[in-house]
């Protein structure tokens, strides 16, 4: 992704678009000019929010849509590096965003598979949603100066952690996952959902009698403490910010515009920024009875609402996301058509396989009917409520069903994976990529390459999936990287 993002950067010119990009202050010197051309392409769109945000803190109102774990561990990175001294700062954070970037991707991959071979119970399976994760349709975000691959590991990992059973260790995931994107707060509903699920089977195992009647009603009050000291942990990071975000921009003024560069002030001047610390009329959002300036800065400064996107003009972002929508409905209609007692009990009643210790394990299992809902509420949500064409980043960074199910669906229906009876694949006919002893136990074996090497031979629907991973991977480098729309 490195290498191809700066040869795309190279070749094709940058597109003038209309998105923030902050004057550079300070002379650049050749060290620059050289992370420029090799790096520069991850530095597109609101990248330029995190790079800016890291450098001169929250400066504008709109930077506070941005959330602060990432920029700062950027600052983290930049003032404790090995750089060379000539480097200007945005140098030293673009350096930092690409290696912190690749090995929390790298990170987040090994953390999916933890957790599809815990949710799943199908190694292979789980192995093969790893590699398509590294294959992401999201694949330019995750290399990119934005949070997609910080979140995605965090999440991933306090998933996993969580199906483990490590309670505490997942809620502080979760909790710094808020810290970087605001809808790691609907995370908060796997931790209710645990608890919940745990109450509601201990329940089915013995009788509610008199008897037992106090010691109910202190599971009671100790579940219901647990889940809402551990939303509130959730909650706190994104609670904090807005805090800040208040005292920032809603104080006195401090005259903080007296120490701003003049280029950056003309900058607020030509395209109406409000900047902290310069007093005046206080912004409309510090009125509220709970003044939340990141609800604000969407509505305001992009328009994001409730069917606001459903216009004619947008149809090629609906064309965008055309297909991780479908993927993402697909999946949700497998899982109920397949379960529908299950979804209809939210998953709270024990089956007849699970009593006996048989349930059903890989994508319909009863294990992923939380990461389920989670993803079609997630899909829900963007599709009614956002930027459309954000849908392929948002979902991929954030649930990993897009990567399950597609495993799922190769796994499935693709000859060339199939197993005979075990996690080793059969040997038959010689393929391409696969050596002799395929069969042997402990001989390493990519499926995804395998498939890509035997491309005539896999099937449509293999070709589906994988020409929409490997499309969107490169049309994202090639797009976004140069300043054109992409997701």
């Amino acid at each position: 992704s490195l290498v191809f993002q700066a040869v795309f950067n190279l070749l094709i010119p940058d597109h003038a678009a209309d998105a923030f990009s902050p004057p550079r202050l300070g002379p650049a010197g050749p060290w620059d000019a050289l992370v420029e051309r090799l790096l520069g392409g991850l530095g597109r769109w609101d990248a330029e929010h995190f790079l800016f945000i890291a450098e001169r803190g929250y400066l504008l109102e709109h930077n506070c849509a941005f959330l602060p774990l990432f920029p700062l561990s950027l600052r983290a990175l930049a003032g404790a590096g090995p750089w060379p001294p000539q480097l200007q700062p945005r140098s030293r954070l673009l350096l930092s965003a690409a290696l912190l970037n690749a090995l929390l991707s790298v990170l987040a991959a090994a953390a999916l598979y933890g957790l599809g071979r815990a949710v799943l119970r199908r190694r292979r399976e789980a192995f093969l949603a790893a590699l398509l994760f590294c294959l992401s349709p999201a694949n330019v975000f995750m290399a990119a100066a934005y949070s997609e691959s910080m979140f995605a590991f965090l999440a991933f990992s306090a998933m996993w952690q969580l199906e483990k059973g490590h309670s505490w260790l997942s809620g502080l995931l979760f909790s710094l996952a808020s810290g970087a994107r605001a809808n790691g707060l609907i995370n908060a509903g796997f931790f209710l959902y645990s608890r919940g699920k745990r109450f509601a089977l201990q329940l089915q195992v013995g009788s509610a009698s008199l008897r037992k009647l106090p010691l109910l009603w202190k599971q009671v009050l100790s579940l219901v403490s647990s889940a809402a000291l551990t939303c509130a942990g959730i909650f706190l990071p994104f609670a904090l910010f807005q805090y800040y975000a208040y005292v920032r921009f809603c104080g006195p003024g401090t005259g903080l515009d007296q120490s701003i560069a003049e280029p950056l002030l003309q900058l607020a001047r030509d395209k109406g920024y409000r900047v902290a610390g310069m007093g005046g009329a206080k912004p409309p959002w510090c009125s509220q009875r709970f003044p939340v300036v990141y609800s604000y800065i969407q509505d305001t400064y992009w328009n994001i609402g409730f069917l606001r996107y459903f216009e004619l003009r947008q149809i090629p972002n609906f064309l965008l996301a055309l297909p991780v929508t479908l993927l993402g409905s697909w999946a949700a209609w497998t899982y109920v058509s397949t379960n529908p007692r299950h979804c209809l009990t939210l998953g709270l009643e024990r089956s007849k396989s699970e009593e006996r210790g048989k349930a059903r394990d890989g994508f319909c299992g009863p294990a992923a009917f939380v990461y389920v809902v989670h993803a079609t509420a997630l899909l829900a949500f963007g599709f009614s409520c956002m930027h459309v064409q954000v849908l392929t980043r948002f979902l991929g960074s954030s649930s990993p069903i897009l990567y399950w199910f597609s495993a799922h669906l190769l796994q499935e229906h693709e000859p060339l994976l199939w197993s005979a009876g075990t996690d080793n694949p059969t040997c038959g006919k010689p393929l391409l990529g696969k050596s002799p002893s395929c069969c042997g136990k402990g001989t390493p074996d990519n499926p995804v390459v395998r498939l890509l090497l035997n491309w005539r031979l896999i099937t449509p629907l293999s070709k589906g999936i994988l020409g929409f991973f490997l499309g969107y991977w490169l049309l994202g480098l090639i797009l976004h990287c140069n300043f054109f729309p992409w997701t």
